[in-house]
């Protein structure tokens, strides 16, 4: 049943969601036994998981990003690797090689640490430029070769990526073909004054910190995957994620002269794709069977911020492509 045509029975649907997604809550009960706050960070990395999309986290360090990612493949009893990334990293080093067994005479394939199902790629952006294209070819390939042979990656397959802000020292910008095939940027914040004090008193001892304990399987969440493939999406909203990604390309047609001026470039078809998927994933995660107008609102910054290209005049006024995207969802009518 194509997800576009009026499902034939939205109570029987609605059943399967409600007893499908219960994990959800399973998930973040656990995660607050060593997160405090953050519920965005996590909210966006299950839309990530559900969507079958990847996520760039960009924030300062010391703002859990790691421990939040790490903690959430721990819940997900899954197979899950760091890469730390440095500017001496090769992609020999991330996706494997072959070695020389000389006892046999013949060369043996040593697979690298991107066999895996969930992938923290810190501080992506202080490797070189190859580095990044070769771990970026295997998101969107899904599949590494190493010598001759071609071999595919397990799923799910996520790479959750994290960078500090592009201003600092030793930083290498992802270009923006690359980011674009990441589905969500999202910016972490400092936490509030009562977080950061639940915080200080969580972690300001030594010793073992609490254990995780999974509380679903891969399985399922492949399962829940094919259940948001099927959640209804009407074609007014449809229409409506397309009306906002072409405002970014062509805004006079949208009552946005002024805009022209300020983007370079508007954001790609990998923008609708994404916010169609992100929205279903969301309403998934709000128990509904169906995409509502908000699902999208709520979900579109995050998709949209990395694929909107201010122009030199947008940055010689301090207009960024959050200003931009806040324009745009103002004024393109919502159905």
């Amino acid at each position: 049943m194509p997800y576009t045509s009026t499902p034939v029975d939205m109570q029987e649907l609605g059943e399967k969601i409600q007893e499908s997604s219960a994990f959800i809550e399973d998930i973040y009960t656990e995660l607050n036994k060593v997160i405090v706050g953050q519920r965005y960070m996590i909210d966006r990395l299950l839309v990530g998981l559900l969507a079958d999309g990847h996520v760039l986290l960009e924030g300062v360090p010391g703002l859990a990003k790691t421990l939040t990612v790490s903690s959430l493949a721990k819940v997900i009893n899954t197979k899950f690797q760091r890469l730390q990334f440095t500017p001496d990293l090769l992609p020999a080093d991330l996706i494997g090689t072959l070695i020389y067994n000389q006892k046999e005479a013949e060369f043996t394939v040593k697979k690298g640490p991107i066999f895996s199902n969930i992938i923290l790629a810190d501080e992506i952006n202080r490797s070189p430029a190859k580095v990044q294209s070769a771990l970026l070819e295997a998101m969107q390939e899904l599949q590494v070769t190493i010598g001759e042979t071609t071999y595919p990656l397990d799923e799910p397959f996520l790479v959750l990526a994290t960078q500090n802000p592009v201003e600092q020292e030793g930083t290498y910008p992802l270009p923006e073909a690359q980011v674009d095939r990441f589905m969500m940027k999202i910016n972490i914040d400092y936490p509030t004054e009562s977080e950061e004090l639940e915080i200080m008193r969580r972690m300001a001892k030594t010793g073992k910190k609490e254990e995780l304990k999974p509380v679903i399987t891969t399985e399922k969440v492949l399962k829940a995957r094919k259940v948001v493939d099927q959640i209804y999406i009407d074609e007014k909203v449809e229409q409506y994620i397309i009306d906002l990604v072409f405002a970014t390309r062509n805004p006079e047609k949208y009552g946005l002269d002024d805009l022209s001026e300020l983007i370079n470039f508007g954001a790609s078809p990998r923008a609708s794709i994404n916010l169609n998927l992100a929205a279903r994933a969301h309403a998934f995660m709000e128990h509904r069977a169906y995409v509502t107008p908000e699902d999208v609102r709520t979900i579109a910054m995050d998709v949209l911020r990395h694929r909107i290209i201010p122009t030199f005049e947008a940055e010689a006024e301090e207009v960024t492509s959050e200003d931009l995207i806040d324009r745009v969802m103002s004024s393109v009518q919502v159905p």
